[in-house]
């Protein structure tokens, strides 16, 4: 049998005290602690596991481990005897104090050191307090146990934070790649729409071209028949007398036949400036039948997994799609904001509602809570169950009375004056008005709970100013822009 000292230290070390065993007990996984360090194990986890493979347990009193227990008593003799035994400081024994060559059996409190009973007694350690080595390691074991749970939780945290962050690098992919296909689809259309007007461009010059070149090559033909008639009557007034006589009549024919006086060809150059005069300028200007602007656009990073939204971020469904669980988006309620607050100013929007049978429309502060049910400052109109009504947070509750059921609703902001109003655009019919004096961001939001109708921010529209004597001004206005000129030298053009 093999000598008990020819086994490392670690074989008789318990893995939770990190000493030799003292009374162990064996686990159904194999593994083996000492009877008072499992226990206290258990009662600091609950759940009777293992320290070691975290397997569960099923009895709270596992069997002995009297194979394991013999040895380490035999290990624990054999060493005692071996210490027994002096040994010079350079033995390097660390068991032995270096200075006294005795058992290191204290502890310093104050030094923090393993001590021997020679030390104890030295000046160096004069009123020190000592603890038992065993004890002291125990109680330091503990300590250092309770710092590494800290350790290992918040290892389990940053793993945590590491498997959100890989999400949300996927995520970020995927919105990268779908942005970027829609950027190439936008300027693609751009592209072409410029290429249209460049060979429409090219197509005018090339038509105005041959017109001019036609004039001028009847002119030539004008010119060359009139040369042939001079030419033959010419011909016959230097024939013989009889000849020209016979051939008089149709002479004085061709002679009092004239052609009308040549008109100056009008404008016989190309017209430069009507081609190149402004040409970026009337480009872009015919450039708004293709291009749009929305006041407000909607933020995909907010929209509830209910709310599915167009490429153009301009309206929103009900309809499932897998998100990112992030803490910008409501998690409860089918919602989505607008990208863009508000804290300051007036702002105008329109939603298109249409046939929608269950919706709300409002805005709310930076501070409403995404998360859960939701709460916040909040100031909507909506549409539920058949019946219009007004909410607040302050709180204020109203049913409303329509005449009329709206395909539009006008949202109104005057964030200074404190005032948010909403009415029906195509009748121009007041709905409700809410006053409060806002002190935070506003919002726009839009929640759609029904499965067939989207909601849908409508684009304002576009007008350009242009002074004649300034810098060109270009204004986004809602509201219609007549083209007109007035004593200022100035002059709209309405999209």
């Amino acid at each position: 049998m093999a000598s008990t000292s020819s086994l490392p230290e670690e074989d008789y070390s318990c893995p939770v005290c990190c000493d030799i065993f003292k009374n162990p007990v064996i686990l159904l996984c194999s593994h083996s602690f000492c009877t008072d360090c499992l226990q206290r194990w258990w009662r600091e986890n609950i759940i009777k596991q293992c320290p070691v493979c975290k397997e569960i347990h099923p009895t709270e009193n596992p069997p002995r481990n009297l194979a394991l227990r013999n040895l380490c008593e035999a290990f624990t003799q054999e060493r005692q005897r071996a210490s027994k035994r002096k040994r010079t400081p350079s033995s390097g024994s660390e068991d032995l104090c270096s200075l006294h060559a005795e058992r290191l059996k204290l502890f310093c409190l104050r030094c923090q050191q393993p001590v021997c009973v020679v030390c104890r007694d030295s000046k160096k350690h004069t009123d020190h307090s000592f603890r038992p080595i065993d004890e002291a390691a125990l109680e330091h074991k503990e300590e250092v146990q309770k710092l590494l749970k800290t350790l290992q939780e918040k290892l389990k945290m940053f793993n945590e934070v590491k498997t959100n962050c890989d999400q949300t690098a996927k995520h970020i992919k995927v919105q990268a790649q779908h942005t970027e296909r829609r950027i190439k689809e936008q300027f693609e259309k751009l592209h072409r729409f410029l290429r249209e007007e460049e060979e429409a461009s090219v197509a005018a010059l090339r038509e105005e071209e041959q017109q001019k070149s036609q004039k001028i090559e009847a002119l030539n033909r004008d010119i060359l028949t009139l040369s042939n008639k001079i030419e033959a009557i010419e011909k016959e007034l230097g024939a013989e007398h009889v000849s020209f006589l016979r051939n008089y009549k149709t002479t004085m024919d061709r002679v009092q036949l004239t052609p009308p006086d040549p008109q100056p060809v009008s404008g016989p150059l190309i017209d430069e400036v009507k081609h190149l005069g402004n040409l970026a300028f009337r480009v872009w200007d015919k450039m708004r039948d293709i291009v749009s602007y929305t006041p407000v656009l909607l933020n995909p990073n907010t929209a509830h997994l209910l709310c599915t939204l167009s490429d153009d971020l301009t309206s929103v469904r009900r309809g499932y799609r897998d998100v990112l669980d992030n803490p910008e988006r409501f998690d409860l309620l089918p919602m989505v904001l607008g990208s863009e607050g508000f804290n300051s100013g007036t702002h105008s929007w329109d939603v298109e509602v249409g046939d929608n049978t269950y919706w709300k429309v409002g805005v709310l502060a930076e501070s409403y809570q995404r998360q859960g049910n939701g709460r916040g400052p909040e100031w909507r109109i909506g549409l539920s169950e058949g019946e219009y009504t007004a909410l607040s947070s302050v709180p204020s509750f109203t049913v409303l009375s329509l005449k009329q059921k709206p395909q539009r609703i006008r949202v109104q902001l005057d964030w200074d004056e404190g005032k948010l109003s909403f009415s029906d655009p195509d009748t121009d019919t007041h709905i409700h008005t809410f006053t409060h004096t806002f002190t935070e961001p506003l919002l726009p939001f839009v929640l759609n709970l029904d499965d067939t109708v989207p909601l849908k921010m409508l684009p304002g529209k576009i007008s350009v100013t242009v002074d004649r004597h300034d810098d060109d001004e270009y204004d986004y206005d809602d509201e219609d822009v007549h083209d007109d000129d007035d004593d200022d030298g100035q002059s709209d053009i309405e999209s």
